[in-house]
């Protein structure tokens, strides 16, 4: 009966501590998030619950099981399976205590700056982004070090592997060149402030915004919510459009072809008018000119202030709709006409009194042409 009792209890026991503990230090977080509204702290740090209450168990199960006397044939096993998971949680619990307290950092800063300066928001947004990247993958090194270093076997490989470590490096680094590259292409897109999450940029002729940054590759989302992702040494290498750069606030540009006794003046009046209207006018400028002009049309150019791209076009659609509809309502002779009725010659000219051939058709030949 006490060889059936001691493994129960053991890790019975360790199972159902592992649970109150939890449960107890969750519903002090719980409370802590409530009384404390004002930061977001004590509600992330419930993220680690999993891995703490594996840690948790890892630990009791590791400095109890010998007086279990379970499976004493696989003792040693059970013991290394121990300490690894104990080494896992025990990384995984440090990430995530990590990300919670660099995410309650993130958001005092960008409550306080977040209507000052939106652009420097972003951009230290991408930064803390990238180091909790490169502080997990750290993380996860060192744990899988340690793992490795619990068997002897490995220990005992310590001294070849360091003595062949150069060679390793340099084929290493030829082999992973452009993963390298990369790394510190996103390194540098993060300290160097070339582009951050949220940015307006136009790639390889498509515009979207940027939606993830890693040390690798870069998402970008289209307006019609396609995701092209790239390898972030494309923005150190080849030229790229960031509308985000330096203020968010665009100006657009609207054409209208018409013709040449369209109401310009009335125009400006009407465009001051929609813009009044239109609620993502941001107010700082317009403008109406005749930018060019053809022998059958002008080439007139509205411009157009926002305060980003979103707004830009939703701007450029209302006035151009609108525009167009004001014209063919009041002053459809404004709009570019085709002529399709034959040219009248004036009373004077050769053919039409003087007993002159009369004129003929421009497709027409000549009489007796092609007769003998």
């Amino acid at each position: 009966m006490e060889n059936l009792l001691r493994p129960v209890i053991v890790v019975g026991g360790s199972i159902v501590l592992t649970l109150l503990v939890g449960w107890a230090t969750d519903r002090l977080l719980r409370k802590a998030d409530a009384r404390h509204s004002e930061t977001p702290l004590w509600g992330l740090l419930r993220t680690g619950r999993v891995p703490y209450q594996l840690l948790i168990c890892a630990v009791l199960l590791r400095g109890s099981y010998d007086r279990a006397e379970l499976l004493q044939e696989h003792r040693v096993g059970i013991g290394r399976g121990l300490t690894l998971v104990l080494i896992g949680s025990a990384a995984w619990l440090i990430v995530r205590i990590a990300a919670a307290v660099v995410e309650t950092t993130f958001t005092r800063y960008a409550s306080s700056r977040a209507q000052r300066d939106p652009a420097r928001v972003r951009r230290v947004r991408t930064q803390v982004s990238l180091i909790m990247r490169v502080v997990a993958a750290v993380v996860g090194v060192v744990a899988v070090a340690a793992m490795l270093l619990t068997f002897p076997a490995m220990r005992a490989a310590g001294a070849s592997l360091l003595a062949s470590a150069g060679i390793i490096g340099i084929v290493a680094g030829v082999a992973a060149q452009s993963t390298l590259s990369n790394m510190f292409a996103g390194f540098q897109i993060a300290f160097g402030d070339m582009v951050r999450l949220g940015d307006t940029v136009v790639v390889d002729g498509e515009w979207g915004t940027v939606e993830d940054i890693t040390l690798t590759y870069l998402t970008v989302r289209t307006w019609d919510e396609r995701r092209i992702t790239m390898p972030v040494s494309y923005f150190t290498s080849k030229p790229f459009e960031n509308w985000s750069r330096g203020g968010a606030q665009l100006t657009g540009t609207v054409y209208w072809q018409l013709d040449h006794s369209a109401p310009l003046d009335e125009m400006r009046v009407h465009l001051r008018d929609v813009l009044r209207a239109c609620e993502h006018w941001d107010g700082r400028a317009y403008d109406l000119s005749v930018t060019d002009s053809t022998p059958n049309t002008i080439e007139v150019r509205a411009l157009l202030t926002a305060k980003d791209a979103d707004d830009i076009w939703k701007v450029r659609v209302a006035v151009r709709e609108q525009m167009i509809r004001w014209l063919c309502e009041h002053h459809a002779y404004a709009l570019p006409r085709v002529n399709t009725a034959e040219a009248e010659l004036p009373p004077h000219a050769p053919g039409t009194d003087g007993g002159s051939p009369s004129p003929r058709r421009a497709h027409e030949p000549p009489r007796g042409a092609g007769s003998r």
